[in-house]
C-alpha cells in the first residue's frame, strides 16, 4: 500500500503523455551538454588572452543573438512546425559549437557566438509550442514543470562536468557541447519524428482565416513587458547574488555552490507536486502574483544584517525558490491559453525574447547599481519592483480573465 507521500508523487507525475516524457528527455540531454556558456568568459580571458571587457562583449553578443533567435524561431515555428525547427536548431547548434571551438581570432569568435546563440535560442519557442501540443489543458502546467525539471537537472550535470573538463582541456568543452546537441537531435528524430510518432504534427494546418497576430494582443504585450522587468530582477540571483555572498557575507565558494545547488535540488524534488496540487484551482495570474511577491521578499531578506550569514543565504534562497516554482510554470500556461495552433510560435517567441532581453540588461544594470550605490540599495530596488509587479499581475488577472 502506498503511503500518502509516495501516492502524491506518483499522482503528480502520472497522466502526462509519452511524447511529453520523450521531449523532456531530449531537453535533459541537450542541457547536460550546456558547458560552453558558463565558462566562456574564463575561456576568453585565459585561453584567447583578451581582457574582461572584450570577454563581456562576447557574452553580450550571446544575448543579442538570443533576442533575434527567439523572434525568428517563433515565426518559423508557425510556418514550418515545431518538430522541424527543433531538429534544425539542435543539430545546427551542435555543429556551430564545434566550429566555435576552432576559432582563434577575436572577430571570428564574436561573429560565431552571435549566430550560435541565434540558432540555439530559436529552439526554445519551438520547444514551448511542442510541449503545449503534446499536453492537455488539464496537465499543461505540469508538462512545463517536467520540462523545467529536465532543464535544471541537465544544467546541474552540465555545469559540474563542464568544470571538470575546463580544468583539463577547454577545447573539449566545445566538442562535448556540440555532440550532446546532436545526440538530442538524433533522439528527437527517433522518438518524435512525424513518421515515427503519430502525436507529432506532420505539417502546420492553416486556418481558414488569418491567424491573430500577437502584436494585436495588447494585454499580452503588456504581460511581456512585465516579464522583462521580473526577469531582470530574477537574473540577479545567478549573476550578482553570488558576488554578494562572497564579498559581503564572506561565504566560501563551496558553500555558495551548495546554496545555488539547493535551488535546483528543491525544484527537482517538489515543483511537480506543488503544481499538481495547485493546477486548475485558481487563475494562473493569482499564482504568478504570489510567486513574484515571494521573490521580492527573498531579496528584501538579504538586508537583514543581524542574521547569521549562512542562515540568511539559505533562507532567502528557500523563499526565492518557492516563488520561482509558483510563478514560472504558470507564466507558461498563461500565454499558451491565449493562443491557438496557428500563432503559438509568435507568442512563444515574444515570451522567450523577454527573458533573453533581461539576460542582457539584468547583469549589467544590477552590477552598476551595486557598484555605485551598494548591494543594499540594489536588493531594495529589486524587492520594491517585485512588490509592484505582484500587484499589477493580480490586477491584470481581475481585469482580463482570458487565459487566466
Amino acid at each position: 500500500m502506498l503511503t500518502p507521500a509516495i501516492a502524491l508523487y506518483k499522482n503528480a507525475y502520472s497522466g502526462l503523455s509519452r511524447s511529453t516524457w520523450w521531449l523532456s528527455l531530449v531537453m535533459l540531454i541537450n542541457r547536460s551538454g550546456t558547458m560552453v556558456v558558463p565558462f566562456m568568459t574564463m575561456y576568453m580571458t585565459q585561453h584567447i588572452g583578451v581582457g574582461i571587457g572584450k570577454a563581456a562583449f562576447v557574452m553580450s553578443l550571446f544575448g543579442a543573438g538570443s533576442v533575434i533567435g527567439a523572434l525568428l524561431g517563433g515565426k518559423i515555428t508557425d510556418k514550418k512546425g515545431y518538430y522541424y525547427v527543433q531538429l534544425f536548431t539542435l543539430s545546427g547548434g551542435g555543429v556551430m559549437f564545434m566550429v566555435l571551438g576552432q576559432m582563434e581570432s577575436y572577430p571570428a569568435i564574436c561573429i560565431t557566438c552571435f549566430f550560435l546563440s541565434m540558432v540555439n535560442e530559436a529552439f526554445r519557442p519551438a520547444n514551448a509550442v511542442a510541449i503545449a501540443h503534446y499536453s492537455s489543458e488539464e496537465n499543461r502546467t505540469r508538462s512545463y514543470s517536467l520540462n523545467r525539471l529536465a532543464v535544471n537537472l541537465g544544467w546541474a550535470a552540465g555545469a559540474a562536468l563542464g568544470g571538470f573538463i575546463a580544468a583539463h582541456n577547454y577545447q573539449l568543452l566545445f566538442w562535448v557541447d556540440g555532440f550532446t546537441n546532436i545526440a538530442a537531435a538524433v533522439l528527437l528524430y527517433f522518438v518524435l519524428a512525424p513518421s515515427k510518432n503519430t502525436a507529432t504534427l506532420q505539417r502546420v494546418i492553416p486556418k481558414s482565416e488569418p491567424a491573430k497576430s500577437v502584436y494585436k494582443d495588447h494585454t499580452y504585450l503588456f504581460f511581456v513587458g512585465l516579464q522583462v522587468l521580473f526577469a531582470i530582477c530574477f537574473f540577479q540571483m545567478f549573476t550578482i547574488l553570488p558576488v554578494y555572498y562572497k564579498t559581503q557575507l564572506h561565504l566560501s565558494e563551496t558553500f555558495i555552490g551548495i546554496t545555488m545547488a539547493f535551488n535546483g535540488l528543491l525544484i527537482a524534488m517538489t515543483e511537480m507536486v506543488i503544481v499538481f496540487r495547485l493546477e486548475g484551482r485558481r487563475p494562473h495570474l493569482h499564482y504568478i502574483s504570489i510567486g513574484v511577491l515571494l521573490v521580492g521578499i527573498s531579496f528584501a531578506m538579504l538586508t537583514a544584517g543581524f542574521v547569521n550569514a549562512a542562515v540568511l543565504a539559505l533562507s532567502s534562497m528557500l523563499v526565492i525558490t518557492i516563488g520561482e516554482m509558483l510563478s514560472m510554470p504558470f507564466m507558461n500556461s498563461y500565454w499558451i491559453a491565449r493562443t491557438d495552433q496557428s500563432n503559438r510560435g509568435q507568442y512563444a517567441g515574444l515570451f522567450t525574447m523577454a527573458w533573453s532581453m533581461a539576460q542582457v540588461v539584468g547583469p549589467l544594470t544590477g552590477g552598476q547599481i551595486a557598484e555605485n550605490f551598494g548591494f543594499r540599495v540594489l536588493w531594495w530596488l529589486i524587492a520594491g519592483t517585485c512588490f509592484i509587479l505582484s500587484v499589477i499581475y493580480l490586477w491584470l488577472g481581475k481585469k482580463n480573465q482570458v487565459g487566466a
